[in-house]
């Protein structure tokens, strides 16, 4: 252990990558591992497009979105590139649904977010590609729009190695040991060394258990393969981004898709379909059966009779109790930061990696994560 660093990152997905980065254009001495290749296909943050929104009914999560979006301007500026895309975002909710438009109402409004409710005719008679019955009533965001994902995570890889961060792909990290008596460092193994720092990240999604547990800390998590599709419309045109709204079905079952992006092709897929494997039982094979469920629920809110299915691809979810992020160090081990999404946080990813290396470097967060800690019951005293 020759050199002690500030800040360790284990994980290097979209919410490690933005803590590396983050930390490192502090000027923290920084060093991230990843177990397996960067921009790897096993975890939630490779593919192409991402929905970012505004538009939660928790003010806390409007709040952080909020100050997402200064966060990706600024990762834009630095990185050089376009990584975002505003298209609007539509948020139905029909009838029976869980949630109101008016809980909606109430989280933007508190926030000073631009909103509209819809009735279903406003939005078949601007939107005319949608096939909504009068059931439905809408909250649309002018704000929202997507996030090129890979590209994204990859910007933050490069811009954290140019402020002088070291990332070790393919490098497992195998246990991490706090100091007893406060005041130490933190001890990671990987099996190419031993390292010390004085704080660490967790950004370990599905995994981060495996570090936790001989700390006597076990978060309840449950996993899941999940996947989305890729159509083909008819008409590709009537679906570029310039024109067509990123979406969300809020009901039981939920979907959500995208516009034309970066090809002429639409995107689809169900949220929290619950596929449950865990990392070493993920198959990467789509289910039949939940993509037949896709299929006859997009025949009924985009009709398109030639619309075409090109392919499917997995991704995998990790879900908290009640998908609430942890954004929180361990109470006995402070020195260890935790970071979940719980499957929807990649909007958050430049705002969250923020936050995570101001705790780290600095002691404190700059926005209120007072709503995201450690889920209750989950360190053994």
């Amino acid at each position: 252990m020759a050199t002690e660093y500030d800040v360790a990152v284990v994980g290097l997905g979209a919410l490690g990558s933005a803590a590396a980065y983050h930390a490192a254009l502090k000027g923290a001495r920084v060093i991230a591992f990843e177990q397996f290749e960067l921009g790897h296909v096993r975890g939630a943050s490779h593919d192409t497009s991402r929905i970012i929104r505004t538009s939660y009914e928790a003010p806390q999560y409007v709040a952080l979105a909020k100050s997402a979006y200064e966060d990706w301007a600024q990762l834009e500026a630095a990185a050089g590139q376009k990584l975002t895309t505003i298209t609007g975002g539509l948020v139905f909710l029909p009838d029976g649904g869980p949630l109101s438009p008016e809980a909606f109402a109430t989280s933007l409004g508190q926030n000073d977010i631009p909103y509209e409710l819809l009735g279903a005719a406003e939005v078949r008679e601007r939107w005319p590609q949608f096939g909504i019955g009068e059931e439905v009533r809408v909250v649309y965001t002018p704000d929202s729009g997507v996030a090129h994902a890979a590209k994204a995570v990859a910007a933050m890889q490069h811009l954290a190695r140019a402020k002088g961060a070291l990332l070790r792909e393919l490098t497992p990290v195998t246990a991490i040991t706090p100091p007893k008596d406060g005041g130490g460092v933190v001890v990671i193994e990987t099996p190419g060394g031993t390292y010390a720092a004085k704080k660490v990240i967790l950004a370990t999604d599905a995994w981060t258990n495996e570090l936790l547990g001989p700390l006597g800390v076990h978060i309840p998590l449950t996993v899941s393969q999940e996947q989305v599709t890729y159509f083909k419309p008819s008409d590709a045109s009537a679906f570029d981004a310039s024109l067509f709204p990123v979406w969300i079905w809020h009901a039981d079952p939920c979907f959500y898709g995208f516009p034309a992006y970066g090809e002429p092709t639409i995107k689809a897929g169900q949220d929290c379909a619950m596929n449950p494997m865990t990392p070493k039982e993920r198959t990467f094979v789509h289910s039949p059966k939940l993509l037949d469920d896709l299929r006859g629920f997009m025949d009924g809110l985009i009709p398109d009779g030639k619309r075409e299915t090109l392919r499917t691809v997995t991704c995998q979810y990790t879900l908290t109790p009640g998908r609430q992020f942890v954004v929180a160090p361990l109470r006995r081990h402070p020195e260890v930061l935790v970071a979940l999404g719980a499957a929807h946080a990649f909007k958050f990813a430049p705002a969250i990696g923020r936050n995570l290396a101001e705790m780290a470097v600095d002691g404190k967060s700059s926005d209120d994560l007072s709503k995201f800690g450690m889920p209750a019951g989950t360190e053994d005293d």
